[in-house]
């Protein structure tokens, strides 16, 4: 049943808007007709009922009895269609009698018929009668007692055809069918252009999307309403993020094939002498290109799209890097300082591992005695500054450390690339590098990225 009814439900967001105001116009406008119709209705038998007891009390004030004691009407009623003959309103006075009531006065528009007597209740519109045309009639009628010294009653009953009530319902009837139809189809033409502006921005967002596929345009173009235009926002920042990421993919893959290129060619060279040191020579430009390989892989895991809402607790991965460190170079002293424990970096955990192991391996290569890691928070980011005991830096050279293959000091092995990676995943995630002298004599880096609290 509910796999039905979703099958009936329309699948575009237009029909089914589309659909649900015309049922909420149709209800609404139908609802509203039936109680208008309701309420001019009881308005009329109203105005009817109050008309026929004007009548009766008219009656009543002019009816006496002659000279004979006859009873006699001593003026005609105000209402003009009692004299002429079926007109549709009719009056009669019946007076009681042992066999029953028996009609004395009657309307001329009765001519020379009469009204029955036996109602079932007094005082009340009923549409019980018939008239002298057997048509239906709206009657009231009362009761008038002690009349004469005998004590006899009349019965007044002033009646109309029910015609008369029912020819101003039937034109409201055409009257509300016509106004509340065209008032319908107002609305349904106004609904109709309020979906049609409403979803415009977003048949303009899927042509302009189109574009983008069919490749005419770089990104989506144009303005749009304020409730749209953060999404286009959005998909043009993953767009450009995307061009970027394809560009630099494109210039990983060409300077890693410029990089394996000469160690390629040096060993193919080799290969066709025959040499006492080859094996050396091979292992030396094997290692070249290895150390080439992984360098332009890390590169390129720098230049990729982020994974959303990718969450890396700070704490742990430091002090796993400290300990390997420890191991790898065992006279220095490594000093981990952490302000919150429950630092959260907004990334991704080997990336983490890759920028934060490089500047520890850094430092400790230069280090002296001892290097320190302090991890903070500043300014909504995190802030992780790596210091030793080393010889420093002079000034000139600070931002040199960062380019690609920059060696500014020979006496340890290396080839210039581990803090070029570092700075290309700090750029990918937005964040900043420094590198200044340090207050303990050797350089300080410090490092800044987002952060999940």
């Amino acid at each position: 049943m509910k796999k039905q009814y979703l099958t009936l439900w329309p699948k575009s967001l237009q029909g089914r808007l589309l659909l649900g105001t015309l049922t909420w116009i149709v209800l609404l406008v139908s609802v509203a007709g039936f109680g208008l119709y309701r309420l001019f209705q009881d308005h009329v038998y109203r105005q009817f009922e109050m008309t026929l007891q004007t009548h009766i009390d008219q009656i009543m004030a002019d009816i006496n009895l002659d000279d004979l004691d006859n009873l006699v009407l001593q003026s005609r009623l105000s209402n003009p269609l009692f004299e002429q003959p079926y007109s549709g309103m009719y009056w009669q006075i019946a007076l009681s009698e042992p066999a029953g009531w028996r009609v004395v006065l009657r309307s001329t528009s009765l001519w020379d018929e009469a009204l029955e007597t036996e109602l079932p209740t007094l005082g009340v519109l009923t549409d019980t009668l018939l008239g002298p045309e057997h048509q239906a009639l709206l009657s009231l009628s009362q009761e008038l007692e002690d009349v004469d010294e005998q004590g006899q009653r009349l019965l007044i009953t002033v009646a109309g055809d029910v015609r008369l009530v029912a020819q101003p319902l039937e034109r409201l009837h055409r009257i509300l069918l016509w106004s509340l139809g065209g008032l319908v189809l107002g609305l349904v033409v106004a609904a109709l252009l309020q979906l049609f502006l409403s979803l415009y921005p977003l048949r303009t967002l899927r042509a302009r999307l189109l574009e983008v596929q069919q490749g005419h345009s770089r990104t989506m173009q144009g303005h749009f309403p304020s409730e749209v235009q953060p999404l286009v926002e959005d998909f043009n920042a993953v767009l450009k993020a995307n061009d970027e990421m394809v560009e630099r993919a494109r210039a990983q893959a060409g300077n890693l094939a410029h990089a394996l290129k000469t160690p390629l060619s040096i060993l193919a060279n080799a290969a066709r002498v025959n040499e006492p040191g080859l094996a050396a020579l091979v292992q030396e430009q094997v290692t070249a290109a290895q150390r080439q390989v992984d360098h332009h892989l890390s590169r390129a895991r720098a230049s990729a799209v982020r994974t959303v809402g990718v969450r890396t607790p700070i704490y742990p991965v430091i002090t796993s890097l400290c300990r390997v460190m420890e191991k790898i170079y065992p006279p220095i002293e490594l000093v981990l300082e952490q302000d919150d424990l429950g630092l959260i970096f907004r990334g991704e955990e080997q990336d983490l591992q890759e920028m934060v192991g490089n500047l520890l391996d850094n430092a400790c290569k230069w280090a002296e005695n001892r290097v320190w890691c302090h991890v903070g928070v500043m300014q909504n980011r995190v802030q992780i500054r790596v210091e030793d005991d080393g010889p420093g830096l002079a000034d000139e050279h600070l931002e040199r450390i960062f380019r690609r293959g920059q060696r500014l000091d020979e006496r340890h092995p290396g080839f210039g690339l581990g803090l070029d990676i570092v700075s290309e995943l700090v750029q990918s995630y937005h964040g900043q590098l420094q590198a200044e002298r340090s207050c303990r004599g050797g350089l300080c880096i410090r490092l800044y990225l987002p952060v999940m609290t």
